[in-house]
């Protein structure tokens, strides 16, 4: 049952939100979505195979406030949300809808589904062996250390979303199945990894969603991050669509005002908190209670980062993202990257050519003003680093890309140019030759012996 709950704003102007009950989901209740029952039965079929692969879930606030269902299914928050038959390869989707059409049991679907499954590549950029850290000269389930100064932490009670994105390079973390999931429960161990290694001065809290978990659960995780032996750990990232997917939240929820003053304590603290936001398209700030999570979040001395992949059928257009960019920075949010979708899941419905995201990257920096021009991409998130896509050109006759690393495995490696033949249909780092007649990118033999050294100590672990 919804209440009234008046928000401070600060003037007595300050608007009234209403308490909003939280209503999923998932693929089994498909059919008990109103919305979806005037969509063609075709549609609707073709929903169900997909999901039966690629993990759906969605709130009723996304159905309700963010969908402009006169516009499906081209409606980019219907496309970044409801599954696509396209999602699936042809040969992929025939299979599971040949079973289905014939009322197989759940029996015979999960072999072919976690065969496909095994086939997407479901963790990228050495995910569940070459970030492992070990702790004691044991592996340490639910966290990534790729770089030196930044480790990633999975809480386990994060490891779900208010709803999920149809791209998500981690779709492998909501299948159900324990041995593609990686997630940790042990703030202990957490804070004994990050005392150990000094170097490390950010800490990214990732998922999933670390905003779906309960007020003091993230305290349990981050309060310790004030003790004097991590003051080296200045930089606390949260990696969050909680703004587009459940700005209540940060506003009507009941720990909501428990979770802003965690916020308030780490900064406090001298941490810089920085909020992760993912944005992939204007409309999902354009409701006034995002907008007052925004502000929330902003007055507790937290910034907020802004991020996206760009995907075909939701934001590949330059007009696009020039207007998100702009909204973003006059709600006081600092634009930070534009990514490149990542290699795994439904890669090849979302993918865009490296020319084309760049071409696109350009064109949208052109229209934005300098506060905007933050966001740093095409990036990709491979597995020997965050390589950035500078532009087209020609070298001694050849037309080429333009790379940088804006990180890297080694830290040598960043902010080095190094250069790729021209592609047109190249869609990620793996596709690209090296130019001007070299036999391998400069960093190639260096990564090959990380990855033996580094599998080596996992063996022997």
């Amino acid at each position: 049952m919804n209440q009234r709950v008046n928000i401070e704003l600060g003037s007595p102007e300050a608007e009234a939100f209403e308490a909003r009950q939280f209503k999923v989901y998932t693929h089994r209740q498909l059919d008990k979505i109103a919305a979806i029952q005037a969509l063609p039965e075709a549609l609707r079929f073709d929903m169900k195979v997909v999901s039966q692969v690629l993990p759906f879930r969605v709130n009723e606030y996304v159905i309700d406030e963010l969908i402009d269902w006169d516009a499906v299914p081209e409606d980019p928050v219907f496309q970044l949300t409801f599954p696509q038959r396209g999602m699936l390869r042809p040969e992929h989707f025939d299979e599971v809808a040949a079973l289905m059409r014939r009322d197989a049991s759940a029996a015979e679907l999960k072999p072919v589904v976690e065969r496909i499954r095994g086939e997407l590549n479901p963790h990228p950029a050495g995910q569940m062996d070459l970030n492992l850290p070990l702790l004691d000269g044991e592996p340490l389930p639910g966290m990534q250390h790729k770089y030196r100064e930044t480790v990633l932490f999975f809480p386990s009670q994060g490891q779900v979303c208010h709803s999920y994105c149809t791209f998500c390079f981690r779709w492998a973390q909501f299948v159900g199945d324990k041995d593609l999931k990686f997630a940790s429960s042990e703030a202990d161990s957490l804070h004994r990894y990050l005392a150990e290694h000094t170097e490390v001065t950010d800490l990214l809290m990732t998922g999933g969603d670390p905003m779906v978990m309960k007020a003091k659960h993230l305290r349990m995780y981050l309060e310790g991050l004030m003790a004097p032996e991590l003051d080296h750990v200045q930089d606390i990232r949260i990696g969050s669509k909680s703004l587009t997917f459940w700005p209540y939240r940060f506003v009507t929820d009941p720990d909501a005002e428990d979770i802003l003053e965690l916020f308030r304590e780490l900064t406090a603290a001298g941490k810089h908190v920085a909020f992760m936001a993912h944005f992939n398209h204007w409309k999902e700030m354009d409701t006034p209670i995002c907008r007052e999570a925004i502000r929330r979040i902003r007055a507790t001395g937290a910034e907020i980062r802004t991020q996206a992949p760009l995907l075909k059928h939701i934001n590949d257009d330059a007009d696009q993202w020039a207007r998100m960019w702009t909204t973003q920075v006059r709600l006081g949010m600092i634009p930070y990257y534009m990514f490149v979708e990542r290699d795994t899941g439904a890669r090849h419905y979302f993918e865009v050519p490296l020319v084309r995201a760049w071409e696109i990257y350009r064109e949208a920096m052109k229209q934005v003003p300098g506060l905007a021009r933050t966001a740093r991409g095409p990036s990709m998130s491979a597995d020997p680093g965050k390589v950035e896509i500078q532009g087209v050109t020609e070298i001694q006759g050849e037309k080429v890309f333009v790379l940088r690393f804006i990180q890297g495995r080694d830290g040598d490696w960043v902010q080095r140019p190094f250069f790729a033949k021209y592609d047109e249909a190249a869609t990620w780092l793996n596709h690209l030759e090296p130019a001007l007649g070299e036999s391998e990118f400069f960093y190639e033999g260096e990564f090959a012996a990380m990855k033996d050294k580094k599998q080596a100590l996992i063996t022997k672990a």
